[in-house]
Order: C-alpha cells, then structure tokens, then sequence
C-alpha cells in the first residue's frame, strides 16, 4: 500500500487540522475502511467554555465518515474525565454513553464513538484504527494470532476479540501497559490499531503494517487458489445481464415481503470468481469479514444453489423457496440468541450469490444497498486472502447477534434522515426528456423515488439522470433510451431497469404526440404515427410493466398522462384526441385488470402545458392558434383566459398530480382521473 501522505500539504495544520488531514488520507483508501468504519484521535490541549486551558481527547463521532471528515465531527471529550474511569473493573455500554456525553466540552457536538474510551486509556498523541482487509485476512485464521506474529512481528500486540466497550478498552490498556514499546495493536478479527506522537508516524505504521499483509497474502496466492471454478458456465456478458434482468423482480419481490427494498446488481470479476467458485457455499457460510459489518449485510448471505442458471424458469423458483428458506434460518438464530426484549429485524438477506451470474444487494435505498454491495466486496477480498494463507474463520453466532442487535451499533442507523415518501419505490417515467416527464421525474425523486427516465432522445435522459444525481445523491436516477412504439426498445426499458435497481413500483406513461391537421386532409400516416404513440405506446407501456409488477408481487401504480381532449377535443386535432381516448380506455381497462394483484390505475388530465413542452412545437402552437382564430402568439393567453380560475398550467402542477397517485396518499383509489387544467367545464370527468 502507498503513502498518500504529502509534507506540502500537512505543513502548518495544529492538531485538530493534522488529525483530519490523516483521517481522509485513512478514508481515501477503501481498503482500510469502508462506509463509517474506523476510528481517528487525536490529544491535544484546548479552552474550555471559561477560557481555561483543558486536555481533550477529539475523537471521530459516531456514524462519521473518515473520507470526508471534517474538525466537527470530532467529538471533544475531556481526558481528566475519561482518565478517571481508568480503575473501573467495570461500566455498561448505556452509563458510559451517558458519561461521555458528560464529559464533552461541547454537549452539541457529535457522540462520541464507542471506542472512546480505547483511544483514552492508550497514552498515545494520535491513534489510528482502520479494518484493512488484508489485516483481516491474517486476523481471520484458526489460528490468526501465530499468523500475526509471523507476518507483523514482535512489535505487534494481539488482543483478542472483544465486542467494542469498556471491556475492550481495559483489556488494550492492559495488554499495552504489559509492552509498552509496541508499535502497532492487532485486535483479533477487528483491525488494526496504530499510533505515535505524530500524526505522521501513527499514519505511515498503518501503511507499513498493512503493506506486510498485503505482500504475505500476494505471496500465498502465487502458489494457492483459494477459488476453484466449480464448472458453472462462464456466460456472456450480454446473456449474464439478461438472465439477471429476468430475474432481478423474483427475486426483488422474494425480499420484499414486509418492506420494499431496492437490489443492485454486481458482476464484476472479483464476485463472479467467488460465486462461481466450489468454495462458494463452504466459505460463505462461515461469518462476516468483521463485526462492524453486521448491521449492514447480517451475518452471512445467501448463496443459492442452482440447478441450471440459464433455465429461468427453475431459477425462479429456486429463487423464492430459497430466500424463504433464508428466513426460516435467520429467525431460528434470532431465537436461539435473542436477549430481553429485542425484536427480530428484517428476516430476509441483504446479500444474494448467485453462482453464473452474481451478487445482488438490498438496502431501502440505493445508498444502503450500495453500502453493502462494497462491504461484501471486501469481504470477498478477506475471505481469498485468508483462505490463501490459511483457513478463514469468524466470530461466532452468538458474537454476531451480540454486534447485530447491538443498540450503540444500531444508533448508527438512526443518524439517517427518515424515509421520503417514496424511498424504496423505483419509477419508471416515459417521455422524460422535457415538459411534464422532466417535471415528473424531479418531484418523484425529490420524494425519495428512484427514477428511471426513458426517452428517444437518449442524450437528454442521460444529462437529466446526471442532474438528478447531483441533486438528491448518486445513483437515484438512472436513463434508458425508450421508443414507445417498439416492443424490443420498451421491454429492454424494463430491463434496465430490473439491473438497476431490481424492479418497477411506479410507471408514469407520459410520452406523447400531437398533430393538428382536419380530418377531410389528415394522412393515414400522421394518424398511426399518433395511434402508434398514444395508444400503441401506452400498450406496450403498460403490458411491459403489469408484467413486471405481477411477478414482484408486491402491487404497484401506473398513472398515465392523458389530456383534456379525452372529454373535450378540439376541431383539427382527430389524431391527437382519438389517440388519447384510446390510452384513457386502456387505463380504465387496466385499473380492472391489475386491482386483483394490488395494482393500481389512475390518470392525469393536463391542458395547455406550454412551458419547456416538446409538444408543443412552433407548428402545432401555429396550428391551434389558427383553429382558434388568434395569433399564434397569443395562445398561451387564450389557453389562461379560457379556464375558469384564469391561472396558468405548468408542467410542475402536474408532476404535483402524478406525485399523489403515486403515493400512499392515494393508496386506495384506483380507475380515478384528475383534471389539471384550471377548470376546462366541457372536460369534467363524466
């Protein structure tokens, strides 16, 4: 492992500034923490709240992320206070919680970490605490000390595995007054510790103790393959991805029996080499890389056995007998450990290895999902490493449930913000490149939806999918090239989607085509281009997605963007208006079909969206502006004055609409129409 560090850019940063400078040099490299994992300190002197100079120990705060670090989010915490717990045989993870917070100089800041009192005790200027997965490789054996010792040497001290606490720290502070010329701290199946009177020399241990791993482990794996193939077809990318687009909603919808969950799917080649390999069930079965994995990807995955990954059928039902089966074994281990009162979590996996094809994930956001799709990558890493050199053990179920229902590791979770009221739901929207679909497509990802934007105008979709990444976090949109009147392009649409993020919940069928032109002179091609778009289209639409929807099971909305012309067309727009009759039929009909699978079905009326509208393209406004006998420039001001609020329409007062029928506001209406035209009389809905 290189050093990332640089003298230019530490020189003239106090200790708080070092502290943080090293603490993002740790979080850079995701393999030697991942996802708020990891612990930094730092003792130094400060002034208290009377001026008065004070020793504090700054301390990363509970759910901080060393990657992007910052001086707040170092809790203060006075050392007289902490030194003083020093003879305590001792003390609960709740009375030290509630004595740290105490202990602060500053009650607002950040809780303290649950290794507070670990960076304390040891008599060291800077601490660093990292979970490297090569250190994790050697301290995951049978016999991890011995491998230890053999590779770090004899300035390394081990201790054994002790859940995070007060325990742990007497013990650390016991071992390193035992050798107090140590360099570097292993904790048995949890990382590596390392410090100095220096942020620099605390930092550059770490890089050299995780850099003898890592030339151990490379050595081993010259001469052993800890990953065998075990003769599962190598499939082709293209045909791997299809085979996984298939089942992606089975398996979605396996998961998502009590709550929603979002997938990500993963076949890269580090994972294929696992899940294709014969020590897939054997070595997956055996525990988590460490500890503080546990609340995000539970004990241990599920690993499917599979007789034939390219006959889906079969796969499917594998599929939906085996994650039962996962959660008939997760709630016995939960009885066999439970304590007090703790309620069983979520029974169902977080990871799923599927041997030909991958790793899927699950999370109620692509974040979380993310989070564990990462973690479980470098748990792969650990699990080679270890069996490379060795034989890869863990901690036990008990030592597993014990950090998995763990209220200080818990409170983690509890820093997220609460769920939107659309988190755990993908959309799928047509027509998003502009007007209403681009609207749709931020106000249901600003109410916590994950978007999929389908458009023909694939450029378009892809710079909306990057704006709304950038606004509301990465990955919570993405883009897929869509022609409506295709069946192959509509079905590839839902597959995208299926890789993206496991399935379809909502589908907003909004892309439209408008022609104005009297019946005695209208084309037949004009009027199938629009039967082709504003029927044909919402067709295939809609067939693609009650598909999808049926075989998640776990129900679902369409709302399609219809118009005013349904109740109340206009002279010389017989395409249009027919064409939009036709998909508010189909709707109607559709809401009677999908009501038995928990599916519901409801449409939006708009008129006179004008505002960023490819409908309205000059040739249309000068056709209507010349039904109406106006100018074509004054046909905004026509469509406002003819609607008996007088107001104008925007493209966000429909999205407004879309939003509502989507969510659970909603929740029990279904074949309903919304107008959202300012009051259009002729176009009540009757």
């Amino acid at each position: 492992m290189k050093t990332l560090w640089s003298d230019e850019e530490a020189r003239g940063k106090d200790d708080l500034a070092l502290r943080v400078y090293t603490s993002r040099l740790i979080g850079a490299e995701p393999n030697l923490v991942m996802w708020g994992g990891g612990n930094t300190s730092v003792k130094t002197k400060e002034t208290d709240h009377r001026g008065r100079p004070v020793d504090v120990l700054r301390v990363k705060g509970s759910g901080s992320d060393l990657k992007t670090i910052e001086p707040k989010h170092f809790s203060p915490v006075r050392m007289d206070d902490v030194l003083a717990l020093e003879p305590r045989n001792a003390m609960s993870d709740e009375e030290m919680v509630a004595y740290l917070r105490a202990a602060m100089t500053d009650p607002e800041a950040a809780r303290p970490s649950i290794e507070t009192l670990l960076h304390a005790f040891l008599p060291l200027k800077f601490i660093d605490h990292t979970h490297a997965d090569a250190i994790l490789s050697l301290t995951n054996q049978a016999r991890g000390e011995a491998v230890v010792r053999e590779v770090l040497g004899d300035g390394v001290i081990c201790v054994p595995f002790i859940q995070p606490g007060f325990h742990l720290s007497k013990v650390t502070l016991e071992a390193y007054r035992k050798n107090p010329d140590a360099r570097a701290i292993v904790l048995m199946k949890h990382g590596l510790i390392t410090f100095g009177g220096t942020a620099k020399k605390s930092y550059d241990r770490t890089i050299e103790y995780v850099t003898r791993a890592e030339e151990f482990i490379a050595r081993g794996l010259k001469t052993r393959n800890p990953f065998t193939p075990a003769g599962v077809p190598a499939l082709p990318p293209d045909e791997r991805r299809a085979i996984a687009a298939a089942i992606a909603p089975v398996l979605r919808g396996a998961v998502s029996k009590l709550k929603r969950s979002i997938l990500l799917y993963d076949d890269s080649p580090e994972v294929l080499e696992f899940v294709n390999s014969k020590e897939l069930h054997a070595l997956s079965q055996i525990g988590p890389a460490t500890p503080d994995h546990v609340i995000r990807t539970k004990g241990l995955p599920l690993a499917l056995r599979v007789s034939s990954v390219r006959n889906t059928a079969a796969l499917k039902t594998e599929i939906a007998a085996q994650v039962e089966e996962f959660a008939g074994r997760y709630t016995a281990y939960f009885e066999r450990q439970k304590q007090g009162g703790a309620k069983r979590h979520d029974p169902y996996p977080r990871v799923i290895l599927v041997p030909g094809l991958g790793m899927w994930t699950t999370g109620e956001n692509v974040k979380s999902a993310g989070i564990a799709r990462d973690l479980y990558v470098h748990t792969i890493s650990v699990i080679k490493g270890a069996a490379a050199v060795g034989e890869y053990a863990s901690i036990s179920e008990k030592e597993v449930y014990d950090m998995e229902y763990w209220p200080m590791e818990l409170y983690k979770l509890t820093l997220a913000p609460p769920e939107a009221a659309l988190s755990r739901r993908v959309a799928l929207v047509t027509g998003a490149a502009s007007g209403i679909g681009r609207a749709i497509c931020f106000k249901l990802a600003r109410e916590g939806a994950h978007v999929v934007a389908t458009d023909l105008r694939e450029d378009s979709v892809r710079d909306l999918a990057g704006e709304i990444n950038g606004t509301f976090g990465s990955g919570r949109a993405s883009f897929a090239r869509m022609d409506v009147t295709d069946e192959a392009s509509v079905a590839a649409s839902f597959q995208a989607a299926a890789l993206a993020y496991g399935g379809v919940d909502i589908v907003v069928s909004n892309a439209g085509l408008a022609h104005v032109e009297g019946i005695d002179t209208l084309g037949v091609a004009d009027w199938k281009k629009c039967l082709d778009v504003n029927a044909t289209g919402h067709f295939l639409v809609s067939r693609e997605g009650f598909r999808m929807m049926k075989t998640q099971g776990i129900g679902g909305t369409f709302v399609f963007v219809s118009s005013k012309n349904v109740f109340s067309p206009g002279k010389e727009f017989a395409a249009y208006s027919a064409s939009k009759a036709a998909e508010h039929q189909l709707a109607k009909v559709l809401a009677l079909e999908a009501a038995d699978h928990g599916i519901r079905v409801n449409m939006v009326n708009p008129d006179g969206i004008f505002e960023g509208s490819a409908l309205w393209s000059k040739d249309v406004r000068e056709s209507r502006a010349k039904s109406y006998g106006i100018a074509e420039s004054e046909i905004e001001e026509f469509y406002r004055k003819r609607n008996m609020l007088k107001v104008r329409i925007y493209a966000e007062d429909v999205a407004e609409t879309v939003f509502f029928l989507a969510s659970d506001a909603a929740a029990k209406t279904t074949g309903c129409t919304i107008t959202v035209d300012g009051g259009v009389k002729d176009a009540f809905p009757r």
